[in-house]
């Protein structure tokens, strides 16, 4: 079975039908990316060259952190935002010469609208806000496919730090380095829950987010 094949058997029942798994095409890819290819299709693009020096149980973790994004709706998209402020303020500087009000405020309106939501779009504690959902989701799929919960933390975690070393840009591996932290808050947050249910102290410990 290829890599691609077997990733493809990772995905949930929900999304198997339009959710498509490919290797990706761009020159200096990312790891892993998310692109829109039509409408209500999704297709996950794979860099195999890098992808091959991670653990297999690191793989799978960051490839359902990115399923995890689909069923969050947290999906990157070119949007119109930017078309739409170019034509808002060209039209605004074009209102202004011929003098119409009501048309000047339309395209100012227009403009206003779209620097907001490419604002939000660019916002960095939203992007971290919902890479955050997303590793939550992918213990979740994680815990579908058969891992344990220790198991599940212990991999995304692991994945984190490989990617942490991986990473020469500051503020990319400072984002990942926030991720790390949040999911080792959130393993401290089951190992209790799950120590309460079962009484037993063999559950999920912070080192276990590490990969130690």
């Amino acid at each position: 079975m290829s890599e691609l094949q077997r990733l493809k058997s990772l995905l949930p029942p929900e999304n198997e039908s339009w959710v498509f798994v490919e290797a990706a095409a761009a020159i200096d890819p990312p790891l892993i990316t998310l692109e829109e290819i039509g409408r209500d299709e999704v297709e996950i693009q794979v860099d195999l060259d890098e992808w091959d020096n991670f653990a297999i149980d690191h793989r799978n973790l960051l490839f359902w952190h990115e399923v995890g994004k689909i069923q969050n709706d947290s999906i990157p998209r070119d949007g119109w935002e930017m078309a739409a402020l170019a034509i808002g303020l060209g039209g605004a500087i074009g209102e202004l010469w011929v003098q119409d009000g009501l048309l000047l405020l339309l395209a100012l309106g227009l403009s206003s609208f779209a620097g907001y939501r490419l604002y939000l779009k660019n916002n960095s504690e939203k992007k971290l806000q919902d890479a955050i959902f997303a590793d939550e989701r992918a213990i979740d799929l994680a815990c579908r496919f058969g891992y344990s919960i220790p198991n599940a933390y212990k991999s995304l975690g692991g994945a984190l730090k490989e990617l942490i070393d991986k990473t020469r840009k500051k503020k990319k591996r400072s984002f990942f380095e926030d991720r790390l932290d949040a999911l080792r808050k959130s393993a401290e947050k089951a190992r209790s829950e799950l120590s309460q249910q079962e009484g037993s102290d063999k559950s999920v410990s912070s080192e276990n987010v590490y990969g130690q």
